[in-house]
């Protein structure tokens, strides 16, 4: 079993909602969950319909509207988003629950292969269905917590990031006025030059 990057993306903004409401934030805007984790937007509004499909969240629409869990999130076990977006955990079909596929094996009762992809599955399986959102959210906070850093969606961060995005931006003007006033040294040059 691999993770694909959609399943990556998935689990990571639906940890983003989790710590959203451990700091009291109502709604997140997809376009906040895509900044804070560097997903390309297009690709995360495709996954985020397919987790309010599947009724992991709902959404608010408008201008202050945005995405929430639909449940709490020790009612979401990291195993049903993996299947939800990946498929099945088995890494072949003779050993899955969910999409069983017959296998080319003569014996398949006595396959050896099968009995350890079996094992493989069950191992993978006992992991992920084993761990909730809300063990996934919990570890996150308390390593952030430790680290002394703004928890994501607080109002300490939405300060921080409001900060940073004012930076940029007279920046990006400072930058804009040394180029005309470059443009403009250049000009008096080559004006006194012309014929």
């Amino acid at each position: 079993m691999k993770l694909s990057k959609k399943g990556e993306y998935a689990l990571r903004s639906l940890i983003n909602l989790g710590i959203a409401v451990e700091v009291k934030r109502a709604l997140v805007q997809v376009s906040e969950l895509a900044d804070s984790e560097q997903i390309p937007i297009k690709f995360l509004e495709q996954i985020m319909q397919a987790l309010k499909e599947a009724g992991l969240v709902t959404s608010v629409r408008g201008k202050f509207g945005g995405y929430r869990l639909a449940k709490p999130a020790r009612e979401i076990t990291i195993g049903q988003v993996v299947r939800l977006i990946d498929g099945p955990l088995a890494p072949i079909g003779c050993v899955s629950q969910s999409a069983y596929e017959k296998c080319t094996c003569p014996d398949e009762a006595h396959c050896g292969l099968r009995m350890l992809m079996l094992d493989v599955r069950n191992a993978i399986a006992g992991i992920l269905d084993r761990y909730t959102l809300a063990d996934v959210v919990e570890i996150t906070l308390r390593k952030l917590r430790r680290d002394s850093l703004p928890l994501p969606f607080s109002v300490e961060a939405d300060a921080a990031a409001s900060s940073a995005r004012l930076a940029r931006q007279l920046s990006r003007r400072s930058a804009h006025a040394r180029l005309d006033e470059s443009e403009g040294v250049l000009h008096q040059i080559l004006g006194e030059y012309s014929i």
